[in-house]
């Protein structure tokens, strides 16, 4: 069993803003309900899942969940780093416990989707546990998504919005953590910060996963282990206009 925290803080000032008056992208509405429920529905529905912590906008969400012995709410941080240690701090850690983090901008998710990945997870030795799925699979279920996909030697994959981790761990890596998202924007102080023979494994597609894992094991002094699943609706994030008209038609 593992405690889950969903990341509800990310305000919506982006690409869906002209469409929706939200003033937090956990709380834009599909059908008659707010994002983010549908993520904490599927937490609720999971087997795996025991308690469930929110780190967003207190003042929003009391309206939209109702704390009680399952479910808390926590005040969101300027960062995402910083959301996720304000919930981690709420958590009696012991040894060897893990954390499932969930951002709120997935609601296709499911409890079977959450069940799967974290029984995939067993067994697996690492601090931070993140799902790939293959391009393929993903345009085979949701052609109309356009997701960032890296090309590497394995295969051609995009990334999930949920990943399992040793909540020891968080506190020394945000630092770095936060430089990442930082530089994201910037390819060339990007690939100084990874390094350049990474950078070129990349380019010419001679990169595998298992190359990308020690990369991050060594940048962040942890174990990092990247587990293929076929669970497209984890990468299937609300960021755009063609994404929430999407998940309306499914869900609305």
């Amino acid at each position: 069993m593992a405690k889950a925290i969903v990341l509800a803080g990310s305000s919506n000032k982006e690409s869906l803003k002209d469409y929706r008056t939200a003033p937090h992208e956990s709380l834009i509405k599909i059908g008659n309900k707010c994002m983010v429920e549908y993520v904490v529905d599927a937490l609720k529905e999971s087997c795996e899942v025991d308690g469930i912590i929110v780190s967003g906008p207190r003042k929003y969400l009391e309206g939209v969940l109702p704390e009680n012995q399952g479910l808390q709410l926590v005040e969101n941080g300027p960062t995402i780093m910083q959301s996720l240690l304000n919930a981690i701090e709420l958590i009696d850690i012991v040894s060897n416990s893990k954390v499932l983090v969930v951002t709120s901008d997935i609601p296709l998710i499911t409890g079977k989707i959450i069940d799967g990945f974290l029984k995939r997870c067993v067994g697996e030795d690492a601090d931070i546990i993140y799902p790939v799925v293959s391009k393929s699979l993903n345009q085979a279920k949701y052609p109309q998504v356009k997701r960032t996909y890296a090309k590497l030697k394995d295969g051609v994959y995009t990334g999930g919005n949920i990943f399992l981790i040793n909540p020891q761990i968080v506190k020394h890596c945000a630092p770095k953590a936060e430089e990442l998202v930082r530089l994201r924007k910037s390819p060339l102080q990007l690939v100084n910060y990874i390094g350049v023979l990474y950078f070129l494994k990349y380019i010419f597609r001679s990169l595998s996963i298992k190359d990308a894992e020690e990369r991050i094991s060594e940048l962040f002094n942890i174990k990092g282990r990247a587990i293929v699943v076929s669970y497209p609706e984890i990468g299937v994030d609300v960021d755009k206009l063609s994404d929430l008209e999407l998940v309306e038609r499914i869900l609305g």
